[in-house]
């Protein structure tokens, strides 16, 4: 059958229940999508053809036998290669962990398969997630779907790429500094950082804990917001592995009560300076949000240097001298250049001390109350994504005056204070890449967030997808 892999999810479960396709099907044209694409994209580290198709031909018979359906029954979904799904292997992108096959599932791939998801693979990341591009030693570099001589993005890559170029309807990425935002807005898809704890982190690698367990998190990807509430919905909730979750009620918010919300449009001078046309998506933006009856407004945030500084003191110098520590001599000739490149910054600045570490771990929980406060009464913010669309392969370095830490400076502050942030697509480039933008909600609001998205989704209107 035709025309099955840009389906949303609703679409999926309703043609389901409506009995116009089978599970089969589905999967049947993703696989077929993914035997034609993955030589150009490089988007998959693993392929589960058998398993797939075995749990397609399971979700049917249980239909026919009249089982209640879940969520996602029947629903293609990925994951990207740091999360363990049990006798896959997870290498995040390294040789030292090729080998590597988790003996169980995390339990947010345990809820994808409870709520009917079908697992494909799982999808290509660069060497322990720590890069803006998917590259590695291991397996090689993904591409852009929108223009193969770009990259995807990182840390996520994989997963945007097999996203929104039909291999994959919906996933899980990760996020630690705009691994889900940065891909996301790269291929012109959707993505959710949601707060630390909202969604499980058990079974992710690099593991969280203590004062970085709320620097990365695990979050939904799609072509959609719809799907992306889906996924939340399923995703969320507590787990004793992951010392941030809490049993937080979901909200449910009208949309004609969401009108009178103010919108913030952040005041980006400490944020680098942008392309003229991400400038333009956030001016279209802005101009839809009003159209919608929000109330937007400039928004200055005179801490966002500060933020900025902290959040590379735990993403660089901090997380490179636990890296390091785990890393044999032996083992150096086994990294990937972006992975060397990544340590060799990093371990540039002055090594942590115990002083420094509690010092900046109690300066960051002053800064976040210092932001949420002036957000008391502007609950949803709008920025860039990154200061440009994707880059050609191997444009993005960690040196330089055009380095990671200044074209990607409007993601990585909301991993130092664990805000929620969301990518979503808003038009494109003179070269014909997507560029998107982000919405920035309050910790624990990603209901909220996610209503204020769909309506600016709504107001965009339809998004063509790549044509690969």
């Amino acid at each position: 059958m035709t025309g099955l892999n840009f389906l949303s999810i609703a679409e999926i479960t309703q043609g389901l229940r409506a009995k116009t396709f089978q599970a089969q099907d589905i999967i049947a044209a993703h696989l077929e999508e993914i035997a034609r694409l993955q030589s150009q994209l490089n988007a998959f580290t693993h392929i589960d053809e058998a398993g797939a198709i075995a749990q397609a031909r399971a979700a049917d018979a249980s239909q026919r036998a009249g089982a209640p359906l879940g969520p996602l029954q029947g629903v293609p979904v990925t994951l990207k290669s740091s999360i363990d799904v049990a006798g896959w292997p997870c290498p995040a992108g390294s040789q030292l962990r090729k080998n590597y096959l988790p003996g169980a599932d995390a339990p947010l791939v345990a809820r994808l398969k409870s709520a009917g998801a079908i697992l494909l693979g799982n999808t290509n990341t660069p060497e322990y997630l720590m890069s803006y591009e998917t590259a590695n030693a291991l397996q090689g570099c993904t591409s852009n779907p929108w223009n193969l001589g770009h990259s995807s993005g990182g840390s996520s890559g994989g997963e945007a790429a097999a996203i929104s170029s039909g291999c994959s309807t919906a996933g899980v990425g990760s996020d630690g500094g705009g691994s889900i935002r940065v891909p996301a807005h790269f291929c012109g898809i959707c993505g959710l950082k949601p707060t630390p704890g909202r969604i499980p982190a058990t079974g992710h690698f690099p593991a969280g804990g203590g004062a970085f367990s709320w620097l990365g998190v695990v979050g939904p990807m799609a072509r959609t917001i719809a799907d992306l509430r889906t996924l939340f919905a399923v995703l969320r909730g507590p787990d004793p592995g992951d010392a941030l979750s809490s049993p937080i009620a979901p909200r449910n918010f009208m949309p004609e009560n969401l009108q009178v919300t103010r919108v913030g449009i952040l005041d980006t001078a400490a944020l680098g300076t942008h392309t003229p046309e991400t400038d333009t998506a956030i001016r279209m933006a802005a101009a839809s949000l009003t159209a919608c009856g929000f109330h937007t407004e400039q928004f200055r945030l005179p801490e966002l240097p500060r933020a900025l500084e902290l959040w590379w003191f735990f993403f660089g110098p901090a997380i490179a001298h636990l890296f390091r520590s785990s890393i044999t001599q032996n083992q150096e000739s086994q990294l990937s250049p972006e992975f060397r490149e990544y340590l060799a910054v990093a371990q540039s600045s002055p090594a942590p001390t115990l002083d420094t570490l509690l010092a900046n771990c109690a300066e960051r929980d002053r800064l976040r109350a210092v932001i949420l406060r002036k957000m008391a009464d502007v609950p949803i913010l709008l920025s860039p994504v990154s200061n440009s669309p994707a880059f050609r392969h191997h444009a993005g370095t960690w040196q330089g005056p055009t380095s990671y830490r200044e074209t990607m400076l409007p993601s990585q502050w909301l991993n130092l204070v664990g805000f929620p942030a969301l990518s979503i697509p808003m038009n494109f480039s003179a070269e014909g890449l997507p560029i998107g933008v982000q919405l920035i909600g309050r910790p624990n609001e990603e209901e909220f967030l996610l209503e204020v998205a769909a309506a600016l989704e709504q107001k965009r209107g339809a998004w063509p997808n790549p044509k690969i």
